[in-house]
């Protein structure tokens, strides 16, 4: 697991009216795993038409990232590009669905991307920062820059 990045369980309640998930909250202690003690900035949704649509990769020098699938599925590919991190260079795939909800913080730093699973896949990211079009908190390099990390591969 790189150094920073969660992968978060979400509440989920469910009666016979539907459900309910918990995306993202204050704090309630410093052992709350929703624990997030950075800003918030922006809450934005992006949505992918057709599965093996790549959004890669990209970093950022302050902000941080909370994703969540809200529908479909997701193959996130990571890795830490901070040189005093315990995990420096490590890289870590996660698979995130709506089907078992569960929120992932990437911290600065580290270069992250998605590959959309499934038809109509839904992401909505929660941003520690406002977007600045004159002064974008990014570096983007190409989606092939860690080597063939898309691939869905036979088990």
């Amino acid at each position: 697991m790189i150094d920073g990045v969660k992968v978060i369980k979400l509440n989920t309640y469910e009666d016979d009216r539907g459900y309910l998930v918990e995306i993202i909250r204050k704090a309630q202690g410093e052992t709350d795993p929703h624990a997030v003690a950075h800003q918030f900035g922006q809450v934005y949704m992006v949505g992918d038409p057709v599965r093996g649509i790549i959004r890669a990769f990209h970093k950022h020098n302050e902000l941080w990232d909370w994703f969540f699938i809200a529908h479909g599925s997701a193959k996130f590919v990571l890795k830490d590009d901070r040189k005093d991190s315990p995990t420096y260079g490590e890289m870590m795939t996660i698979i995130g669905s709506a089907r078992n909800p569960r929120l992932i913080v990437v911290p600065p730093g580290v270069y992250h991307g998605w590959m959309s699973l499934e038809d109509d896949t839904i992401l909505i990211s929660i941003a520690s920062h406002t977007y600045n079009r004159e002064n974008p908190d990014e570096v983007r390099i190409p989606p092939d820059s860690f080597g063939d990390v898309w691939t869905v591969k036979g088990r």
